[in-house]
């Protein structure tokens, strides 16, 4: 379960952090404006430590997924994508997280298991309706090798060899797409 506080207020907010960061990747379309997030997902670290959460951003023909984890701590090793205060749980600093070991290990484990994912609910553990813009993700339920994660996606270009896969769908994308795969290196 994803542990959401409703009615928080975030400063800057995150779309203003993925628009300051976005612009500044090498795989950023040169000169595309950054969209609103189409859609979005989370996924729960076992340890309750490190919030986990993607955005996908739908940018010409493509689609761009940034997945992102927030930490209570600076962390050191990770590609930090910037810093932002929570009303409810104080200064939060936010990494891409594919340079993230939490959120590499829990992305594996939702591929292998077929896992998809998590509900959300509000500190008091009641449920907190699930958005229309939430993604629904699975994994494939098999897979070894290496996480790879493709942050710019082409949806119509064939998916490399892999043994196991996360894919999406959500509204206005009813077509699965591949966001990150396992593969023998």
């Amino acid at each position: 379960m994803g542990i959401v506080h409703p009615g928080s207020e975030l400063t800057p907010t995150k779309q203003e952090l993925l628009a300051a960061w976005l612009p500044t990747q090498p795989w950023w379309p040169t000169g595309a404006e950054v969209p609103k997030v189409e859609a979005s997902f989370r996924f729960d670290d076992p340890a309750g430590e490190v919030g986990i959460e993607t955005f996908l951003l739908r940018v010409g023909g493509g689609i761009v997924h940034v997945p992102l984890t927030y930490r209570s701590a600076p962390w050191d090793g990770g590609e930090l994508i910037g810093e932002l205060e929570h009303s409810a749980l104080g200064h939060r600093w936010v990494y891409l997280a594919t340079s993230d070991p939490v959120y590499v290990a829990e992305t594996t484990a939702v591929i292998r298991d077929g896992r998809g994912e998590v509900a959300m609910v509000g500190p008091d553990g009641s449920e907190v309706p699930r958005r229309r813009s939430t993604a629904s993700v699975r994994g494939s339920g098999a897979g070894s090798g290496q996480l790879r994660v493709a942050l710019a996606i082409a949806p119509d270009e064939p998916v490399p060899a892999a043994s196991g896969t996360l894919t999406a769908t959500w509204p206005g994308q009813p077509t699965p797409v591949t966001l990150a795969l396992l593969a023998e290196d």
